[in-house]
């Protein structure tokens, strides 16, 4: 008999968490994976094409070619080259014949347009971080140290089963007093239950996670909506004429009234802002599915850790509206995972009390240790 209930002993033992090596706080991711690649993909594709273009400026020197007449010097077609640049002003005729301009100078400003693109997409980060993310650090340390602690109050509280049985004389008494416990919820420990069920009640996070998601969804759009502005006016021509009679100049008869002028750049630009604006539409369902995530619970969490005596969320029914901060709490918790040590435990007890035959043995991870512990021989079936 010994050596059984010193089986059991060291089982129960290996049965603990360890208390963790190194701070918590170093290792909890406080971004969504989604969230996490849409800041990557936002902020940096804009920036990786920027700098495409601008090495492409520097490296082929002048963005644009004018067609002087022959009899201009060197230096003169460079003016040209040079003026028609600084302007960037189409001079044509209408239907009927009138002179009109059309300043193409969005074309000039378009890879700074990006870096603006880019600053804005970085916005919607920098709000979570500093506004949601240090509320948010606290409440996913105490939460995972609490859910821990509750699963090694339990181990501790079967530990202290065997020993008050083993010094019970009356076995029968011993269950029965267990029983009364139970239903007067005595092996409770409420304080991480009511910390979630006040975040149920609470919306800071959850309105700075839908802000951010709806900043971002605008930013998006806005990006678009500029891109086919610039196509639909600017991005279908690549040739303009170009007028230098101007100031000095205004009154020499050698210089041509107009002059016909090519953007070297311009299948660089179109193909930039195609790619950007296609990979900008196809992250737009990506937005709204981050958002929508909040419309449903992740009971999946939730339903391992009814195993544990002082958390019954679930069987109690208190999960309403799911539009809260507790919500947006348990996603980030399934995020940090690798940091809930408890939570591969418990889950494999949950998968076992599954394969059980008489499940109706098993209610919380009390009830399995001590079938594990070898207490079930001696405990009366209901």
């Amino acid at each position: 008999m010994s050596l059984s209930h010193t089986a059991a002993e060291y089982m129960l033992s290996d049965a603990l968490l360890p208390d963790p090596g190194g701070s918590r706080a170093k290792g909890l991711r406080l971004e969504l994976p989604s969230d996490r690649l849409l800041k990557f993909v936002t902020v940096g594709l804009p920036l990786f094409l920027v700098s495409l273009a601008f090495a492409r400026e520097f490296s082929a020197g002048s963005q644009i070619s004018c067609f002087s007449p022959t009899n201009f010097t060197g230096k003169q077609s460079a003016y040209v080259d040079t003026a028609c640049w600084d302007s960037l002003l189409h001079h044509g005729f209408d239907t009927e014949g009138h002179a009109v301009t059309k300043s193409l100078w969005a074309l000039k400003v378009f890879p700074y347009s990006l870096l603006v693109v880019a600053v804005l997409m970085y916005l919607p980060y920098l709000l979570w971080r500093y506004a949601a993310a240090p509320a948010l650090h606290s409440d996913l340390l105490f939460i995972i140290d609490e859910l821990d602690k509750s699963y090694n109050r339990s181990v501790r509280l079967v530990q202290h089963m065997r020993k008050v049985q083993q010094a019970s004389a009356e076995p029968e008494r011993f269950w029965e007093e267990y029983e009364r416990a139970r239903r007067e919820r005595y092996f409770e420990f409420p304080l991480l239950e009511r910390y979630l069920t006040c975040k149920q009640h609470a919306h800071s996070l959850v309105f700075i996670y839908i802000l951010r998601n709806l900043l971002l969804l605008l930013f998006l759009a806005a990006t678009c909506l500029y891109l086919v502005f610039l196509h639909l006016n600017i991005f279908f021509q690549d040739e303009f004429s170009c007028s230098i009679k101007t100031g000095l100049l205004q009154e020499e008869p050698h210089i041509p009234p107009l002059i016909p002028c090519k953007l070297v750049f311009f299948c660089v630009f179109q193909l930039i802002s195609l790619s950007v604006g296609g990979v900008y539409v196809l992250l737009m369902p990506v937005v709204i599915y981050n958002a929508l995530q909040l419309c449903q619970w992740d009971k999946g969490l939730l339903s391992v850790y009814e195993m544990l005596p002082a958390f019954d969320l679930l069987s109690r029914k208190m999960l309403t509206c799911p539009v809260n901060d507790l919500n947006v709490i348990l996603l980030f918790l399934r995020a940090n995972i690798s940091e809930l040590t408890s939570f591969g435990r418990l889950n494999a007890v949950s998968a076992l009390r599954e394969a059980t035959a008489n499940k109706e043995d098993i209610d919380t991870v009390v009830d399995f240790m001590t079938l594990l512990a070898g207490l079930e021989t001696t405990k009366p079936k209901p």
